[in-house]
């Protein structure tokens, strides 16, 4: 089982806002302070689960780690943004781990149609976990 990170995606107002943060850059990256003690579990098979509105709504597949400025940890994610159920989550500082059987699904087919509706919306739905 698959093990991921949670991170709250402070700042954005929407899903479009953490959509923009990462189009057009060729390798993502999120920074940290520690490199997470499990990260050989983290890499290539885990995911960075965002937190939006007190929900988990959508996932960056985890590609690896390496060094930042400032003696940073970057953690390198993969530039789609993945969809999941709507789970309730609290807002934390930092990262989580959270095991793969506590992972929200992705919503496949229906993320489709889902992704075509206006961010505004998709972040109300998600926030009455209705998506």
């Amino acid at each position: 089982m698959p093990l991921h990170l949670t991170k709250v995606a402070y700042g954005a107002d929407s899903l479009d806002d953490i959509r923009q943060w990462f189009a057009g850059r060729a390798a993502p990256v999120v920074t940290t302070r520690y490199l997470p003690k499990r990260h050989a579990e983290l890499a290539g098979q885990g995911s960075l689960y965002w937190i939006h509105r007190h929900a988990l709504v959508a996932r960056s597949p985890i590609l690896g780690f390496g060094e930042a400025e400032q003696g940073r940890v970057a953690i390198l994610i993969h530039p789609e943004l993945v969809l999941v159920q709507a789970r309730p989550r609290r807002a934390h500082q930092g990262w989580r781990y959270l095991e793969g059987v506590d992972a929200p699904p992705d919503l496949d087919e229906a993320g489709e149609s889902i992704a075509a509706m206006p961010p505004r919306l998709i972040g109300e739905l998600s926030a009455l976990a209705l998506l």
